[in-house]
């Protein structure tokens, strides 16, 4: 049996005894640790199970406690399962862990705390970075490195600052992540469109684009795409890189889900660009604390003064104190573990839901749902009423929404619907996408 199934067994054993009850604070991730002689990780996922299964809840910063069965019953008529959300599941993050290297980055740079530091980025954080990005197979100097205020920072100095080709337009795929159109929404910068659909992207139609649409740069997210989920091979992110170069074009790359990558020889576009005019973008919100605010961004020489005057005069500089923590947290090895962990979870969690999926043998209906990452999608066949979909899913305590904001004006198609399982658990999964189901035959 495995250490941290021993640990559900003990703690399910406790509570049958009455040794532990409801209001009172379970036995803490050391005491667990020292008992059974494991390391902290194993008894976090032991709880997670017991919280998968509605056994336990936590409270940050205080601890795990036995769920009164009374009020959950009660309160199982107001849960509400969000399929709709792109937020990561705050019960899986690692807060426990971060708290120690937010102490010791204050110990470590209490000094660069009182005084403003490099708009560029702590230097310590992008010697780390340097190191850490080899496991992703971008390949940098320190030099490259640039630090923002969250990676919708670096979307929008990206998007409202010129380019040495001297082009106006940003294209983008069709559909996108919301932030980037609201962002080039904002910034008043030219935007044109291109259509990605699931059987990939026409390259004759990006070649006419790239020809004749005076485009700056391509915004692209080549792995686990929001909102469709989709990923391109890397022949298809091969041909992007030669178009661009061809037409002297640059490529703005949101990696933000490339932690969850599966397969051991898929790149990022970054990878592959022998032309140097790839702007890796990486987000660190997904898979560890939105709030923390940090991302990074891998530049082009060409790029890196213009950038680095739109970030200046933008933020000054980027939270020290995010940035130290961030940086004990990858150098300890915390950072690969976690990642490791929440690989997992979402792994098993798209598995549920195409399984569910397959379950129910819908016509009329194709199911993309990718091996990982947050989104799948179902694409209807013929006609749907997407708002009695909507509403009649919001009555069952069920979120979804029609993907209206991730689109240009002339190219929504209401055809699709996005499921998100970013921040629904196993169980709501099966709960949630039966009901869906069910409700979709019925329309």
């Amino acid at each position: 049996m495995r250490k941290y199934d021993k640990i559900v067994d003990y703690i399910n054993s406790e509570i049958s005894k009455g040794s532990i009850k409801c209001g009172e604070r379970l036995p803490t991730i050391r005491e667990l640790s020292e008992k059974f002689e494991c390391s902290k990780q194993t008894v976090v996922h032991a709880y997670e199970k017991l919280q998968g299964l509605h056994i336990v809840y936590s409270i940050p910063q205080s601890g795990y406690y036995l769920v009164d069965k009374k009020k959950m019953n009660e309160a199982k008529h107001n849960k509400v399962i969000d399929f709709s959300s792109g937020a990561p599941d705050e019960s899986i993050l690692c807060y426990e862990d971060f708290q120690h290297c937010l102490n010791q980055a204050i110990d470590i740079y209490k000094v660069t705390l009182f005084n403003y530091s490099s708009p560029k980025g702590l230097k310590e954080l992008c010697y780390t970075l340097k190191k850490y990005f080899e496991e992703y197979q971008v390949f940098c100097g320190e030099e490259d490195i640039f630090i923002t205020s969250g990676s919708q920072q670096a979307i929008n100095i990206l998007c409202s600052m010129p380019f040495p080709n001297g082009k106006s337009n940003v294209l983008v795929e069709q559909p996108t992540y919301m932030g980037a159109l609201k962002s080039i929404e904002i910034t008043g910068t030219p935007v044109i469109g291109i259509e990605r659909k699931f059987n990939g992207i026409n390259f004759d139609e990006l070649e006419r684009r790239f020809a004749f649409g005076n485009v700056k740069c391509f915004y692209t997210i080549p792995r686990f795409s929001n909102p469709l989920g989709l990923s391109y091979s890397n022949e298809e992110k091969k041909h992007i890189l030669k178009l661009a170069q061809k037409y002297d074009v640059y490529i703005v790359e949101d990696d933000y889900l490339g932690d969850l990558e599966l397969k051991n020889n898929e790149y990022p576009m970054y990878y592959s660009d022998v032309s140097g005019r790839t702007v890796y973008v990486k987000s660190f919100s997904k898979i560890f604390l939105p709030g923390l605010r940090i991302a990074a961004v891998v530049l082009p020489k060409v790029l890196r003064n213009t950038f680095l005057e739109y970030k200046r005069w933008m933020d000054l500089n980027t939270a020290v104190l995010s940035q130290g923590a961030l940086e004990i947290y990858i150098k300890n090895g915390m950072f690969k573990a976690n990642k490791k962990r929440i690989r997992r979870i979402y792994e098993e969690r798209m598995q549920i839901l195409k399984s569910e999926i397959l379950k129910s043998k819908l016509t009329n209906v194709n199911a993309h749902i990718p091996d990982t990452g947050f989104y799948g999608c179902l694409e209807f066949l013929k006609p749907i009423n997407t708002m009695y979909l909507m509403n009649k899913c919001n009555k069952n305590d069920i979120h979804i929404k029609n993907m209206e904001e991730e689109y240009l004006k002339d190219y929504f198609s209401n055809e699709i619907l996005r499921i998100s399982v970013a921040s629904c658990r196993s169980e709501d999964i099966k709960v949630g996408i039966k009901k869906i189901l069910d409700i979709i035959k019925e329309a």
